[in-house]
């Protein structure tokens, strides 16, 4: 039997695999149906400043290898979050993090500041919003990535992981910018920028148009810059994109994850999902690989 399990600053994570945000709601529904112990943690949905009602349907379009989503990162908000859910959250038998989602610095910096006391393993930040004073995606740009991880650093002594967007011209610059501004981790990728069409009606499936990819057809791209990012950066790497049996986590974590997380899996097979640790388990015995550690950052490149 191998050991798989993985400490980041301080943390230790009973196996790598976690349930990406988006995709496992706050945990109530998948805790009543699975045992959450066997996983590595969740990532809780995004958590806005105000409730947002998110965008009208049809929202989620099937694809090839993979699916488009246009949610719109509906929640309750802050308030809401923290008067009805958090409790539940916090008792899940796994490590917790909690995504955030915002339109300004500011905003980041208050969602920090107000679950800075929350019995939480961490923060993650997604920068994929887009700033609401010039439309541009927090994660597009270096400098803005480093100012609001800092101002999130002076308010929250939580290890704090920054969610960075695929859709830029250097990955490696924005990974850097992240660590920079006090960053514990960097999970990457989100979802690339898609469209689906229905040529009947010649219109986009996806009522707002375009929507985030997501599933096997994003893993090779996924894989591509979190090697790059593992060689760039001295903090740990959360690898996610693509991922649905344990080969995949080994090749994440080859290229240089300390942890992956999981998503689109979840919403079509859940049961595979919390089978993965298992099966993780039984391919390092196969492979000869006793701490599952060994693997990070393995990759024998040409």
């Amino acid at each position: 039997m191998s050991q798989l399990n993985v400490m980041i600053h301080h943390t230790t994570f009973r196996n790598p695999i976690l349930g990406a945000s988006g995709t496992v709601g706050f945990g109530r529904e998948l805790s009543r149906l699975f045992d959450v112990s066997t996983i590595g943690g969740l990532v809780s949905k995004a958590v806005t400043p105000q409730p947002r009602r998110g965008n009208f349907a049809p929202r989620i379009a099937e694809t090839a290898q993979g699916m488009l989503n246009a949610v719109g990162l509906e929640n309750p908000g802050l308030e809401q979050f923290k008067r009805e859910v958090l409790a539940d959250f916090s008792e899940l038998n796994c490590r917790r993090i909690v995504n955030l989602a915002a339109g300004s610095i500011e905003e980041y910096v208050d969602l920090a500041r107000e679950l800075r006391e929350a019995d939480i393993d961490g923060l993650e930040l997604n920068l994929s919003c887009p700033n609401v004073k010039d439309g541009l995606s927090f994660g597009s740009d270096p400098k803005q990535i480093e100012g609001l991880m800092s101002r999130v650093r002076r308010v929250s002594d939580k290890p704090v992981w920054v969610k960075l967007t695929p859709n830029v011209t250097s990955i490696t610059d924005c990974a850097k910018a992240a660590e920079a501004g006090g960053a514990d981790g960097i999970s990457l990728i989100n979802t690339l920028l898609g469209m689906a069409i229905d040529i009947r009606s010649r219109r986009p499936i996806l009522k707002n148009n375009t929507g985030g990819l997501s599933g096997p057809a994003i893993k090779p791209i996924a894989l591509r810059m979190v090697h790059e990012v593992y060689q760039a950066v001295s903090i740990p790497v959360i690898g996610l994109g693509g991922i649905r049996c344990a080969e995949d986590v080994i090749e994440f974590m080859l290229a240089g994850a300390s942890l992956v997380q999981v998503g689109t899996l979840i919403l079509s097979d859940p049961a595979t999902f919390f089978e993965l640790p298992r099966e993780l388990d039984k391919l390092a015995d196969r492979l000869g690989v006793t701490q599952i550690t060994q693997l990070i950052g393995q990759l024998k490149t040409w």
